[in-house]
């Protein structure tokens, strides 16, 4: 009991701190990233986006952008690269597993492509970039025909 009581401390103190961040708001408005991804987010970015300087790069750097396996006659051969951030890697696959369950887009987009990880780097990347939380509507009012 004694342990499960200094991990519920650990876990306030982490959020307590997440908390203090510019970007908690957007980050928790993205389905599935809680305080505790959120915070791990944020201190294997190092708590800015322009040390990567693009979406492709993080990704490289998280493992979710294949790298090229090419022989000399043989071009197009993708696969997974051998040096990456494990760590950053989850944080992204772990809430993109929720959102499939729980967020409709996301299970929509998870069902077409399996690639649903990256594609929430990408729109997080984009929501840091512009500063805005996520909106659940689309930001532009669709024009309907006739």
């Amino acid at each position: 009991m004694a342990l499960d009581d200094e991990l519920d401390e650990t876990d306030a103190l982490i959020e307590r701190r997440f908390r203090d961040h510019p970007y908690v708001e957007i980050i928790l408005s993205t389905p599935g990233l809680g305080p505790v991804l959120g915070a791990e987010f944020i201190a294997h970015t190092g708590g800015g986006m322009n040390v990567f300087g693009s979406p492709d790069r993080l990704a490289g750097v998280a493992g979710l952008a294949p790298v090229p396996q090419d022989s000399g006659r043989i071009s197009g051969n993708m696969r997974r690269p051998c040096r990456y951030c494990r760590r950053l890697m989850r944080v992204f696959y772990m809430p993109a597993q929720v959102a499939a369950r729980c967020c409709p887009t996301s299970k929509a987009f998870y069902d077409r492509k399996r690639a649903l990880a990256r594609r929430r780097l990408n729109v997080l990347w984009a929501l840091l970039r512009d500063n805005r939380p996520l909106e659940s509507s689309p930001p532009f009012p669709v024009a309907t025909l006739g």
